[in-house]
C-alpha cells in the first residue's frame, strides 16, 4: 500500500512556518493554515475528519477493556487516515471506553461527546507547531473528563496535567518525525499505567505490532517501538532506546 500524503492527489505534504490563507479543496472554505501538499492542495479539519462521529456507535457497543484494541478498530474505520486530527479524539475515546468497561464510573455517551468536542479543538500539526502532540493532549483530556477536572480543581487539575506530561514524555523520547499511529499507541499505554496508579482502574492493553508502516512515508522503521522489524524485546526496553 502506498504512503498516504495529500488526500486529493497523494503528493507529499509541506508545513509552513507561518499561516497562509488556504482554500479547502473539498468544501472551498477559506481559513489560515500552515499545511498543504506540494501541489497546493489543502483539506480543512472538518473535511479531513468527515465521518468521525461513527466512533460513537463503536464505543457504545464495546465490551473490551483493551484501549489499544478499541483504538485499532477505530483506525480501521473508513474515516480514519494515516495521519490527521481524528487521532486527537480517538485516543481519549478509546481510553474512556476501556475505562468504563474496566469498572470506571462514567456516563460513557456523555463523556464521549465531551471528548469529541475537546479533541476536535486541537488542530492538526499541533505536535510540530505547539510542542505538544494532540494524541498526548487527548490522553490528558481523557483524565480530565473522568476526574471532572476544571481550571479551579485541585488534585484533578494537577493529575490531568501530569497525565498529559507523561504521554508527551513517552512521545518525545521516541522522537520525530510524527506518526499519528505511533504517538496514539504511546499515549494510550502511558494513560493505562497512570490511570492504574492514580485511580485504581485496571485496563488491559495489548502492545501493538504496527500494520500501518507501509502507509507512512516517514516511518522510523526499527526505531519505532511498534515496528514489526523490532523483534520481540520487551516494550519498555524498546521505548527507552
Amino acid at each position: 500500500m502506498p504512503a498516504e500524503e495529500c488526500l486529493i492527489c497523494k503528493a507529499p505534504l509541506e508545513y509552513l512556518v507561518q499561516d497562509e490563507m488556504m482554500e479547502c479543496a473539498v468544501c472551498h472554505r477559506k481559513e489560515p493554515s500552515k499545511t498543504r501538499c506540494v501541489k497546493g492542495h489543502y483539506v480543512c479539519s472538518g473535511c479531513h475528519t468527515q465521518g468521525m462521529d461513527s466512533i460513537f456507535g463503536l464505543c457504545l457497543a464495546e465490551t473490551s477493556t483493551d484501549p489499544v484494541a478499541i483504538l485499532r478498530r477505530m483506525m480501521d474505520l473508513p474515516f480514519c487516515h494515516m495521519h490527521g486530527p481524528e487521532h486527537h479524539v480517538m485516543v481519549g475515546a478509546a481510553l474512556l471506553t476501556a475505562y468504563r468497561n474496566a469498572g470506571g464510573r462514567l456516563d460513557l455517551e456523555q463523556a464521549l461527546r465531551e471528548m469529541y468536542s475537546r479533541g476536535k479543538a486541537v488542530p492538526g500539526g499541533a505536535c510540530g507547531f505547539w510542542g505538544a502532540c494532540g494524541a498526548g493532549i487527548s490522553a490528558g483530556q481523557f483524565f480530565a473528563i473522568v476526574t471532572e477536572s476544571t481550571p479551579l480543581a485541585r488534585q484533578p487539575w494537577g493529575l490531568s496535567n501530569q497525565m498529559t506530561a507523561r504521554a508527551l514524555d513517552s512521545i518525545g523520547r521516541v522522537g520525530g518525525p510524527r506518526c499519528c499511529k505511533r504517538d496514539s499507541f504511546l499515549s494510550i499505554l502511558a494513560a493505562v499505567d497512570f490511570t492504574r496508579e492514580h485511580l485504581g482502574v485496571e485496563m488491559a492493553p495489548t502492545v501493538p505490532v504496527c500494520p500501518y508502516n507501509s502507509r507512512n512515508g516517514q516511518c522510523l522503521g526499527k526505531a519505532c517501538p511498534f515496528s514489526p522489524l523490532r523483534g520481540k524485546r520487551p516494550m519498555e526496553e524498546q521505548v527507552l532506546d
